[in-house]
């Protein structure tokens, strides 16, 4: 099972990849970021199909969105100078301690 957990958070990263991608791909309109986000759309759907043949569903399903939007959300303030203030760490914290939470709760 250890190695569901790794799959999922494999496909959690992908999935900030192809998230971030789709701004660098400006609506598909430039061709490698749009390859290296639909590549990454695949990668991040394949590995959480390998997590979800162990994990419940709903569990890997909200902890892989989980893992993609705090990702993101980082990536957003570094890459895009995105505003940081308390309240969005204080809120990107309590998603990071969900995450945290139902690995931890999960039961298989």
């Amino acid at each position: 099972m250890a190695i569901a957990w790794v799959y999922l958070i494999i496909a959690g990263l992908f999935e900030a990849v192809w998230a971030i991608g789709l701004k660098y791909a400006e609506g598909f309109t430039k061709l490698w970021p749009s390859v290296i986000t639909i590549v990454a759309m695949a990668v991040s759907l394949y590995f959480l199909a390998l997590a979800i043949k162990t994990l419940p569903v709903g569990t890997a399903y909200a902890v892989w969105t989980g893992i993609g939007a705090f990702t993101t959300a980082i990536l957003g303030v570094v890459l895009f100078s995105e505003p940081i203030h308390f309240s969005r760490i204080f809120f990107l914290l309590l998603l990071l301690v969900s995450i945290i939470g139902l690995k931890f709760s999960a039961v298989n």
